[in-house]
């Protein structure tokens, strides 16, 4: 017996697209369907968070997850992959060479630091693998009366920065971190600050005025903060057009 987008906590986006906001790190996940295929937007940052989102996208769609995007390769997007065993896994291309065993130490490391239980990071870490498909420019997924495009638009917020766009009334754009609306977009060891304005504006061209845009972090955002988002960012790092 499946349960509605409300029933189940989940915000509906458009027609057959859903989000919903994580707890701790308030990281989103998205949720886009098919009438063959279900397509899963990260994973979470933990195996009990990939679980719980597993078993909450079985209960919206009557169907399990086929299709798993990966936007970054930061803990609390990724770490609950493992739970998705079975799934056709992407991620940007170059994603493969952080999921070393040297890169999942990192992940690990950078989870414990954020104040996730040692244990379960470690867990989580052993398990991950790099994605199977490996996105260089854009991939088109069919679900089954439904496409769905993969968009490499990065780098930025990370060398490996994927978005996905859902085409339909209105298009959404789940955008990872490239953009965040709960907080200033956060610009680590691993960002490429002089490229993330052009990201956006890849990012724009592809999503258009009228798409609805889905942060990493925060509340559903238009084309206009995006926008402006993309302005700070360029005074942030001294980014010329």
């Amino acid at each position: 017996m499946t349960v509605t987008w409300e029933e189940s906590g989940w915000e509906q986006v458009a027609p057959g697209v859903g989000r919903c906001r994580l707890p701790v790190w308030d990281c989103t996940a998205g949720l886009v369907v098919g009438t063959d295929a279900v397509l899963l937007v990260d994973a979470g940052s933990s195996l009990s968070e990939g679980a719980r989102l597993r078993a909450e996208a079985r209960a919206l769609t009557g169907r399990h997850v086929t299709h798993l995007a990966l936007t970054h390769p930061h803990f609390d997007h990724v770490l609950g992959a493992a739970a998705f065993a079975g799934a056709e896994v992407f991620g940007a291309v170059g994603m493969e060479t952080v999921l070393t065993a040297r890169g999942r130490e990192e992940l690990r490391a950078d989870a414990v630091r954020h104040g996730l239980d040692a244990r379960t990071a470690e867990e989580a870490a052993d398990a991950l693998t790099p994605p199977r498909h490996a996105v260089s420019g854009e991939w088109t997924l069919d679900l089954g009366g439904r496409q769905v495009l993969l968009a490499n638009v990065g780098p930025g917020h990370t060398a490996h920065d994927l978005t996905v766009l859902v085409p339909g009334d209105p298009e959404v754009v789940f955008c990872g971190d490239l953009v965040e609306e709960s907080g200033e977009p956060q610009a680590g060891p691993d960002a490429v600050p002089s490229q993330w304005p052009a990201a956006l504006d890849r990012l724009l061209a592809l999503g258009g005025e009228d798409a609805r845009y889905v942060p990493g972090h925060g509340a559903v955002v238009d084309a206009a903060f995006v926008r402006a988002q993309r302005e700070v960012l360029a005074g942030r790092f001294g980014v010329s057009d």
